[in-house]
């Protein structure tokens, strides 16, 4: 369909090997010993940061770990962490494996992430240990290790869990447990929220990054406001890899990094989709022939997608706050005119030679893969077919995740095909009733409420998230339009009756 500082670059980044990642006390049994842990100082603004640890257990299988580190700053304090329970005593940080990730076979890696703050200077810690052990550097045995144990850990810093984050606190971490989606600690979460359109479109426009548009504090206060917690984010693949577009290439990436830091500093997920791709295409329903990425396109191109998502999720990776779309509304059942919908479903899971797609066509598993291959665990929403309205068949061709992080995609206006309880009931459920299912957009080209009234309360129903199109003043008279202007003034009526609806339900 359809400011706060930059962000300091990359920041620091230290790489250091720990010996003994083994919890408890060290078997008779036990090999060798060993991991090693980069420190990355990810983004940082004037009194805060978030930063990312990644592990790799260079020893034998272990079940848990524990990673402690000091800060060298006494004003450095861990605000809220994701993929770990972080606590802090003084300058002393400790850091917990969960449920799902305490468990490293040898080579197996892990990432973990926070939000700090700090006052004066940022320094990266001088070292750090695991399960007790400072790390050496090298790859020992146990009886070279003199502590047995782990340390005590201290009471966490953040809140006890629970089903919204706290006022004022960060976006929670994700991941998927059976059909729902959870925080860290394992409570049930919705993103719930709206898509703030203008990143796909205003650089290849001549209309700058965000289409004149704030994405300060202030534009953030007034989606608080609605009670929003997520926001998607359309982005054009050309301009974060600098194919073409003003800004591109590093200056769009730093923008996007920007946006998606104040957002989960203010307690909003960020769900980036890839919207506007490459490749040159003329078949049916063509939205332009321009090879660059200037429209939508059916499907994703084997030439650059996959290089795309591997820069976002290497900017991303560790920080489970944000979700990724991988591609926003497929539709090459419509390029090969609805004459094989079996060859469709496959197109859209494995790539290839497409009918009627002339570009070499990425899938959905080659996209999961290029995430994975980077040590990114981020939720990825993965759409079905016919601009993402169908996912009859998206059980069975869904991709295969070795971190079993795949939410089902599904978009509903009122004028797509399955838009009745009916339809909805035995289509979207049955996905729903397997993995976790959200309704990336949602709406209708009126400026009514009665469809997306209808639709809320069936997601609201299924307990499915939903982020509504769309965060932007560009007049009601289309539809589908929810603001008058970035200080939240809902259009009458389709924004005053979804925004009376947010102020109703909780994530």
């Amino acid at each position: 369909m359809k400011s706060r500082h930059a962000l300091l670059a990359a920041g620091a980044v230290c790489t250091l090997a720990a010996a003994s990642l083994v919890a408890g006390t060290f078997p008779v049994s036990a090999a060798t010993t060993g991991c090693s842990v980069t420190y990355t100082v990810q983004s940082q603004w004037t009194g805060g940061f978030s930063g990312n640890v990644s592990i790799t257990n260079l020893g034998s299988p272990v079940t848990s770990w524990t990673l402690t580190f000091d800060f060298p700053n006494a004003s450095q304090r861990v605000s809220q962490g994701w993929s770990a329970t972080w606590s802090q005593s003084g300058t002393r940080v400790s850091a917990a494996s969960l449920s799902w990730n305490g468990s490293l076979g040898t080579g197996g890696s892990t990432a973990i992430g926070f939000v700090g703050s700090w006052n004066g200077s940022n320094p990266v810690p001088a070292s750090f240990a695991l399960n007790g052990t400072t790390c050496t550097g090298s790859v020992t045995s146990p009886s070279a290790n003199p502590p047995t144990t782990a340390p005590p850990t201290t009471p966490p810093v953040t809140t006890p869990p629970t089903t919204t984050p706290p006022p004022g606190g960060v976006a929670p971490a994700l991941r998927v447990s059976g059909n729902r989606l959870v925080t860290a600690a394992g409570a049930t979460y919705r993103l719930l929220g709206v898509n703030r359109a203008s990143g796909e479109f205003a650089c290849v426009q001549g209309k700058g990054m965000w289409d004149s548009g704030p994405v300060d504090q202030a534009s953030v206060d007034a989606m608080k406001t609605w009670n929003i917690r997520a926001v998607r984010i359309p982005l054009n693949e050309d301009c974060w890899l600098g194919l073409s577009g003003t800004p591109s290439g590093a200056a769009y990436q730093q923008a996007v990094k920007d946006y998606v830091n104040l957002l989960v500093a203010n307690g909003i997920n960020p769900i980036l989709d890839l919207h506007w791709t490459h490749g040159s295409y003329t078949g049916n329903i063509s939205a332009c022939a321009d090879v660059n990425a200037t429209c939508q396109k059916p499907m994703p191109s084997m030439q650059y997608t996959p290089r795309f998502w591997t820069g976002v999720a290497n900017a991303f990776k560790g920080n489970d706050a944000v979700v990724f779309d991988l591609f926003n509304e497929p539709y090459p059942d419509a390029s090969n005119n609805w004459s094989d919908m079996p060859a469709a479903w496959r197109c859209l899971r494995d790539g290839g030679t497409c009918t009627g797609i002339e570009y070499e066509v990425a899938g959905m598993q080659d996209l999961v893969d290029a995430v994975r291959a980077t040590g990114a665990g981020n939720v990825l929403l993965v759409a079905g077919l016919t601009w993402t309205n169908d996912l009859t068949q998206w059980l069975t061709y869904k991709p295969t995740d070795p971190r079993g992080n795949i939410v089902a995609s599904w978009h509903s206006y009122n004028f797509n095909a399955c838009v009745t309880d009916s339809c909805w009931d035995s289509q979207i459920a049955a996905v729903a009733a397997q993995v976790p299912v959200h309704a990336g957009e949602i709406g209708q080209d009126t400026c009514a409420h009665d469809y997306i009234d209808r639709v809320t309360t069936w997601l609201d129903s299924q307990r499915i998230g939903y982020t509504a199109w769309t965060w932007n003043p560009w007049g009601c008279s289309g539809g589908n339009v929810l603001i008058q202007d970035y200080d939240g003034t809902p259009t009458s009526t389709y924004g005053e009756g979804y925004k009376a609806h947010l102020l109703t339900v909780t994530p």
